[in-house]
């Protein structure tokens, strides 16, 4: 793969930025958090940009949504508002922020190319699973995602590495034979591919091995390895604490499966904060070509915005994909079918409150990221903070857009 030259940005602090995250904070804490913004006003969480080097494409501003016509549900919370003028149709009362198609051309390559990879380098997937690979529309999902990206190369990064995940987590956990026995061992044995064994010359070779043993295992070892070579090793080792996380999530929903535990709300968006979109908005600033720096990744206000931007996505992702897996065999856990069992309410009352609990937690990841952005207002914290947020947008999107997998129940 091309040498994609990633460069870490200016971490000087210019009075623009610093002025930028003053308004942040106070917009984000003198009115009332929960409620959406109206149409007129526009969802605009950040106003204006930062300046300064390194900063000339970066924008906190969403756009202003185009009105819709009457009786059709407010994508933003409010008593009007926008859809997307894209295939799928949003659930009504989600608080989300509509984004622009992704650019066709850039969609189409990356999709070509993550063919190929698939089919060519780690041969991920039997013939027959061709119609579903194409279904999940990695390519548009991807490029929706990560709209700064400077170049594919850039985008490939990311690409890989959500089909690998995906991958695993078929393979291993769910629809192409997984199974939660004897999950743990087949885990750590692929985790190995992001974070290599350090053993022994008699017993090195033998787990090198090993990474070509099947599918998973080839996709998290080629995928890491492109990672590896564009990004820095903070960005490496980040990244490998974050997919350790969510294997831990993919082991708690197993040993509940294992046990036939139905956990408590609170347990089960516990597991739902490892088992979760994670990894995938914390390497925005790879993707992107630059480097937040790791002392301010680390810092507990950042760690806090990127939870919150997991967990909202995850939610999105029970939501959307409550019918398809009601319909699958046994019972699958997703926040309505907890709340509907632990707090007795009916499937469309709980599916409702489901919907509240994301908007929650959309609320309260913008207000924490605006005060991140106001209390370090440097130029490689705001871009980041902008591309973790646009990752939840395009996550939205890729949800609302995907009728080849998604469906919405009729509660309304």
């Amino acid at each position: 793969m091309p040498d994609p030259g990633l460069s870490p940005l200016p971490a000087h602090l210019p009075a623009a930025a610093a002025r930028l995250g003053a308004d942040v904070l106070d917009r984000a804490l003198g009115g009332p958090a929960a409620e959406a913004p109206a149409p007129e006003a526009a969802p605009r969480w950040i106003p204006g940009g930062p300046r300064g080097l390194g900063t000339a494409t970066v924008s906190f501003t969403r756009p202003a949504p185009p009105p819709v016509p009457d009786g059709l549900p407010d994508p933003a919370g409010g008593p009007s508002g926008a859809v997307p003028a894209v295939e799928g149709r949003p659930i009504p009362g989600l608080y989300f922020h509509p984004v622009p198609d992704p650019d066709p051309a850039r969609v189409d390559e990356v999709s070509r190319r993550i063919k190929d990879w698939a089919v060519d380098e780690v041969q991920l997937y039997p013939e027959e699973w061709e119609g579903q690979f194409d279904g999940f529309s990695v390519g548009r999902y991807m490029v929706a995602c990560h709209p700064d990206a400077p170049t594919v190369d850039h985008v490939m990064l990311a690409t890989r590495l959500m089909v690998a995940e995906n991958a695993v987590d078929d393979c291993y956990c769910e629809d192409h034979g997984g199974s939660p026995i004897g999950l743990g061992g087949r885990l750590l044995m692929a985790h190995t591919a992001l974070d290599p064994l350090h053993t022994t010359a008699e017993y090195a070779p033998v787990w090198a091995e090993s990474l070509g043993s099947d599918a998973p295992r080839r996709a998290y070892r080629s995928a890491m390895e492109y990672f590896v070579h564009a990004a820095s090793p903070s960005q490496s080792d980040r990244f490998r604490h974050d997919m350790a996380r969510l294997h831990m999530g993919y082991l708690a929903e197993a040993a509940w499966a294992e046990t036939g535990h139905m956990p408590e709300v609170w347990e089960y968006l516990a597991m739902r904060q490892y088992n979760n979109f994670r990894p995938c908005p914390t390497i925005t600033d790879t993707v992107g070509g630059y480097e937040l720096p790791a002392d301010l990744h680390a810092r507990p206000e950042m760690q806090r915005v990127i939870a919150l931007a997991g967990n909202a996505t995850t939610i999105v992702n029970d939501l959307y994909s409550y019918t398809k897996e009601l319909a699958s065999p046994g019972v699958h856990l997703n926040l309505p079918v907890v709340l509907a069992e632990r707090e007795k309410l009916s499937e469309r009352d709980a599916y409702l409150k489901a919907v509240e609990v994301h908007n929650d937690l959309m609320h309260a990841f913008e207000a924490a990221a605006a005060e991140v952005a106001a209390t370090f207002a440097v130029p490689t914290v705001l871009r980041f903070l902008k591309g973790v947020a646009t990752w939840v947008d395009g996550n939205h999107y890729w949800h609302q857009t995907n009728t080849f997998r998604y469906s919405l129940p009729d509660f309304w």
